[in-house]
Formats: C-alpha cells, structure tokens, sequence
C-alpha cells in the first residue's frame, strides 16, 4: 500500500514539473496593449465591430487588422485613448443611433392572422412572413429588446419597440436582429426621418396600414433642398442636405416625418 501511493506520488511529482517546463516553453507571449485596450472597451461584446467579442476586438487592434473608430461603442475620448495607445492618428467617427422606420401600432396596422407562437420576431416570420399585414412592417415581438446590450430598446404599449438614443451606441445589435430591416442606423446629427419602411405602392399600403407612406411624392417635390429622393416606393431623407427646415413634414398627408428625439414617438 505504502509504496503504491509513494509511487503514484512520484508520478504525479513529475508530471506536474513536465507541465510546469511544458508551459514555459509553449506559452504565447500576450502583447501588454491587448490587456490595455482590453481594460478600456465596454465589455458589451455587442458585434459591431465585426468580432466575436471586445476581447477579439483588441488582439485585432493591436495586430493593425482593424482600427479604433470601429468599435461603436466606446465614447470618443477612449477611441482616442486607444489610438495613442497603438501609437495611431486619431480618427474620429460620426456617431449613428438606431432607428424604428415603421409606425404601425396595434390599431394601425391590419394583422394576416393570430399569432400565439414563440415570443421572437424571427420565429413569426418563418410562418407565411409573420403576423402583420405589411410585409414591411415591425412584428412587434421584442427581439431588438433582447440583444441590445445597452437597454436602450423597451416595447411600447402600442406593439412598436422605443429607442431611448441617449442610451443607443449605434452598435447594430438590433439591426442585425430584425429580420424585416424595420430598425436602421441614420447618422445621430440627422434632424428629420421617415417612419416607414413600406417599398409598395400608395393602394397597397392602404389595404394593410393607415399610417403608412404611400410614396405620394409631396416631400420630394416641396423640400426646397432637395433633400429627399424616392427610391423603390420609399421616401429617402439625405441629412448632408437637409436643413431642418420641417417643409416636408408639413406637406405628408399620412404624417410619417418624425423628428429625431431622445425616444422614438410615433403620432
């Protein structure tokens, strides 16, 4: 019995020591900038810089595949923290928020069928598109709610999902979410947007939703900066050329020019 366990202890003496060489000889050395860079990015592992995680995020920064202003996450001063950090020229970034282009609440929009399956908008949308008339139009049942990693998306009372922008990064979480393309990222220093996301023609938005944007033109031909284009049926603001000056509101008849605010208000 004795020298059973003298035995084994040797064993296990020895292994222990070849694992301790072992790891010394094959250890991969960690460039101190990664555990740096690491400690100054928000940890929401959100994506949106294409990696899997922040973690990710920083070995590709230090190995220069990728660049600071990706992260969209990060404030301004520790974009630029990093880049002096990488020894890099600072480039700002403009900061973008998520957006609801469609506003068509419970008593708006028309619904196909009842649904009662699984609480998730990509599941909805596997049965014949999903519930709601529109083929464009917001299935209202929280995704974006659950994987955006900064709680800036709640669900309204109306059936539509609400944007709190003070809390949005514009990291894309809810964007890549939303399998009908209703959320977007428009620059944070636009002043107008439409809330639509509809690509059918006036008749056919009106058969499935009273709010919607029949693609009249008005906002195109009474914008005296020629800010807005209609591309596939769908009225485009251009904020490099808009200036605010809310014509295109006024002159909507179904009212689906919105300014941008600190939540998402649909009227």
């Amino acid at each position: 019995m004795i020298a059973a366990i003298v035995t084994l202890g040797s064993m296990a003496f020895i292994l222990a020591v070849g694992l301790g060489i072992a790891s010394r000889i094959f250890a991969v050395e960690t460039d101190p900038k990664v555990s740096q860079i690491s400690g100054l990015l928000p940890g929401a592992n959100c994506g949106g810089c294409g990696y899997a995680g922040c973690a990710g995020f920083a070995v590709a920064l230090v190995a220069g595949e990728t660049a600071p202003a990706v992260c969209k996450a990060s404030k301004a001063e520790v974009i630029e923290e990093i880049s002096r950090i990488l020894g890099v020229a600072h480039t700002p970034r403009e900061k973008q928020i998520a957006k609801i282009f469609c506003q068509g609440t419970c008593d708006k929009a028309k619904a196909k069928y009842l649904y009662e399956g699984v609480r998730d908008c990509n599941a909805a949308a596997l049965l014949a598109g999903g519930p709601k008339a529109c083929a464009y139009g917001c299935l209202g049942l929280g995704s974006c709610v659950k994987v955006c990693p900064f709680g800036a998306i709640t669900m309204g009372s109306n059936g539509l999902p609400m944007i709190d922008e003070s809390s949005c990064t514009g990291c894309g979480s809810c964007v890549r979410q939303c399998p009908k393309g209703v959320i977007q990222l428009i620059p944070a220093r636009q002043i107008w947007y439409i809330s639509c996301n509809s690509r059918d023609k006036g008749k056919a938005v009106r058969q499935v939703c009273d709010v919607g944007c029949i693609a009249c033109g008005l906002c195109v031909k009474n914008c005296p900066e020629q800010a807005i284009t209609l591309e596939n049926n769908r009225a485009v603001i251009h904020p490099e050329k808009c200036s605010g000056c809310g014509t295109c509101a006024q002159k909507c008849p179904q009212k689906v020019i919105h300014p941008c605010g600190s939540k998402e208000k649909v009227v």
